[in-house]
């Protein structure tokens, strides 16, 4: 069975994704940055991996051993200080593509943002440093040699999940649950058309499997 490393696993959509897995009875890894939440999820049954995104490439790579995908949903958020979002959004995120490379885990599904992958969004956001980390995550990520997917969510909520989205249209409505994100990102991760695209999500009437 395949296993997949979750980059970000105690963040509001990782925590969703690591509860969606485990009821799919998939293999995943769930890396999270404190040691207390290794102590949690394993307690619950879940593999867990400290992992530390200001640290080295060296330990994502010891990190990644035995994986077969990644799905990268940490980060700050726009909320913890221009420093953290350099260090997490935009440096962690490298690190791990390149940790990736060098483990030989080729499969890696990004969560990113909505309009990061375009320039004069990113300049006139609120919150635009944020916004930028994301826009040249992205772009190292499509210059990898991974068989890379960026998801792009629209505003996220708590909502109940629909389980129906809207790709690449947002001229209706920009948010889109956390839960139907997290079972957008399943669906993206064994979806090879997938493979080396971007897509933009939003709340929609179309089911996530036939969606994409």
């Amino acid at each position: 069975m395949k296993n997949t490393f979750i980059v970000g696993a105690n963040g509001a959509v990782g925590r969703l994704l690591v509860a969606q897995m485990k009821e799919k009875n998939m293999s995943f890894t769930a890396g999270v940055r404190k040691q207390e939440q290794v102590d949690t999820l394993q307690t619950d049954g879940i593999n867990a991996k400290l992992i530390d995104l200001t640290g080295s490439v060296d330990d994502l790579v010891k990190a990644f051993s035995g994986a077969d995908s990644i799905i990268f949903s940490a980060g700050s958020g726009g909320k913890t200080g221009d420093d953290m979002t350099l260090e997490i959004d935009l440096d962690g995120a490298v690190k791990t593509m390149e940790a990736a490379q060098i483990a030989g885990v080729k499969r890696y599904v990004m969560v990113s943002s909505i309009y990061a992958d375009k320039r004069e969004t990113v300049d006139a956001s609120p919150i635009r440093p944020y916004m930028i980390a994301k826009f040249y995550a992205d772009r190292e990520l499509r210059r990898s040699t991974l068989d890379y997917t960026i998801l792009h969510p629209g505003y996220l909520t708590n909502d109940e999940p629909t389980g129906k989205i809207l790709v690449d249209d947002t001229s209706d409505n920009i948010k889109i649950s956390r839960s139907d994100v997290a079972a957008s990102l399943i669906h993206l991760l064994n979806n090879d058309k997938s493979i080396r695209k971007d897509y933009t999500i939003v709340n929609g009437d179309k089911p996530i499997e036939t969606a994409f």
